[in-house]
């Protein structure tokens, strides 16, 4: 990592943004996301004992894609049809991999969900990562493939190689990562890791 990059990203955006994330234009911007309102649908609906129904929580997965912002609008159809369509082993598995995800084996989960997804071409990462990164806003991490190759080659992050198909152990090293950068920063930078991401996207001129 190249950290006077990142100190000089750092410096630029909260020139531009006194405060960081709580001045009034990246206020607004937040709320065009809908992070609070994701992240408290996320924590309920996706809440442990919410799971003993598979066929809701396949629906929930299908309305948080949906309204997530983060999610092209390319993608939310094709993920609507494609689980509506899911016969009821691949079902089960989604859901069941989405548990494990979010509550047990990450490792595990990632890959059982990679596998339904793959079935229909639809191992994207942004639909990987989007429902994690609600649930849990200040641990996970949303990969959206243009920033996470825009970081990589910027900040010079030697270790991570992207590749367009999702995989645990990349995820696993970008989190890591992402979870350095932010400790490296003012905290006002990171109220949550999309906000984070999101910085290090402004702040590359990809906004």
């Amino acid at each position: 990592m190249n950290l006077k990059k990142l100190k000089a990203a750092e410096s630029l955006f909260l020139k531009q943004y006194p405060g960081g994330f709580q001045h009034p234009e990246m206020l607004a911007m937040g709320k065009k996301h809908k992070m609070d309102k994701l992240i408290e649908l996320a924590e309920n609906d996706f809440s442990e004992e919410k799971f003993h129904d598979q066929d809701a929580i396949v629906q929930t997965m299908i309305k948080m894609i949906t309204r997530s912002s983060m999610v092209s609008l390319f993608e939310k159809p094709k993920f609507r049809d494609f689980a509506n369509n899911l016969n009821h082993q691949y079902r089960t598995i989604l859901a069941q991999g989405m548990r494990e995800q979010l509550h047990g084996n990450q490792e595990q989960g990632f890959n059982m969900v990679l596998d339904v997804l793959l079935t229909g071409k639809m191992a994207k990462w942004s639909l990987i990562s989007i429902i994690p990164v609600y649930h849990k806003p200040n641990k996970e991490v949303f990969v959206k493939p243009t920033t996470a190759k825009g970081v990589i080659q910027h900040f010079e992050l030697d270790t991570l190689q992207y590749k367009p198909q999702p995989s645990w152990e990349f995820y696993k090293e970008y989190r890591t990562i992402i979870t350095e950068m932010k400790s490296q920063v003012d905290s006002s930078l990171s109220p949550n890791n999309a906000a984070f991401t999101g910085f290090l996207m402004i702040s590359m001129g990809i906004l």
